[in-house]
């Protein structure tokens, strides 16, 4: 088994987790997805079982390997009633728990884990940015984030208390991915604008923060290469916007010169009826990848509008 290019995507068969594997497939590299459900036929990796929680013969697969990449984690978009609560959270600090023991017991551990966090860890904020040196923690009850909140705290706490001290670890504190892929964010949001629903969502002070799905891979890959960096690393556009912004720029793009608004018990409403959470929409998210542009990465899309034009470009109809 090669020992020198094998990247291993823990929970990866989900958006994200194709993303990396097609990637790093083009690279050359060996791809390995840990999954519940592997399936023959995937032409850019090589998917092997594993359940998140207990260790089996899917650990042999660290062994000599370049990275760790653990992306496992219940979906958040979902109504966050016990169960859903409870599954979002074991999932991400069970899995994490679980990998750093593997890597311990590992005869020739991954030289760098990265582990999957979220740009939700940081406080509600309209007024300043958020970067890892400055940015403020706390919950918001104007958001309805407090579950969130400690579920990233949870989640990072499960990775800095694993020791595992040939590895390097990175949280990765990752924002909204904007991708090609059918389905994915910047897809309902196009379908919203198309339909002239895609006007500002509350009062649309809220900032989003973002990435390009080629700047969310090429964080990845300035990650791996680059040792200095370890602990918490915001991997989002260096420009966030306001949701009025998002929304108008994307009508622009689509030539659609209306998109009505939705006021905030609109919103409650309609993620009721989606099985969602306002949380994700309400939330100010205002996130700067202070720590890669520090370390020299130059963004290939730093500007929302560049990247939507390029997704609505490149994406199907």
């Amino acid at each position: 088994m090669s020992t020198t290019y094998r990247v291993i995507l823990a929970g990866g068969s989900g958006f994200l987790g194709a993303l990396l594997a097609e990637h790093f497939a083009k690279q050359q590299k060996e791809v390995v997805i840990l999954t519940r459900t592997p399936q023959a036929g995937n032409r850019f990796a090589r998917e092997v079982g594993w359940d998140g929680v207990t260790r089996g013969a899917w650990t042999r697969e660290l062994d000599g390997a370049l990275a760790l990449i653990n992306l496992a984690g219940r979906s958040v978009n979902c109504r966050y009633h016990a169960r859903n609560r409870n599954a979002i959270l074991t999932s991400r600090v069970n899995s994490t728990r679980l990998l750093g023991d593997a890597i311990a017991r590992s005869s020739v551990p991954p030289r760098v884990w990265l582990n999957s966090s979220t740009a939700t860890i940081y406080k509600h904020s309209l007024d300043r940015p958020m970067d890892e040196a400055t940015g403020e923690f706390g919950a918001s009850a104007e958001a309805k984030d407090v579950f969130s909140v400690a579920v990233a705290n949870a989640w990072e706490r499960a990775l800095a208390e694993s020791e595992v001290p040939h590895t390097r670890k990175v949280a990765l504190r990752t924002a909204m991915v904007f991708g090609r892929r059918e389905g994915t964010v910047f897809h309902v949001l196009r379908r919203l604008v198309r339909c002239g629903l895609g006007g500002r969502m509350g009062d649309g002070h809220q900032y989003v923060s973002w990435i390009h799905q080629e700047d969310f891979c090429r964080g990845i890959d300035w990650l791996l290469q680059h040792e200095s960096l370890s602990g918490p690393v915001n991997l989002a556009a260096p420009h966030p916007v306001t949701n009025a912004e998002l929304m108008r720029t994307l009508r622009e793009i689509c030539e659609v010169p209306i998109g009505l608004p939705s006021t905030r018990w609109m919103l409650e409403a309609g993620a009721f009826l989606l099985r969602t959470e306002t949380e994700l929409v309400i939330k100010s998210r205002r996130v700067i990848p202070a720590r890669l542009m520090a370390s020299g990465f130059e963004f290939r899309f730093p500007l929302v509008r560049e990247a939507l034009e390029d997704l609505t470009i490149h994406s199907s109809a």
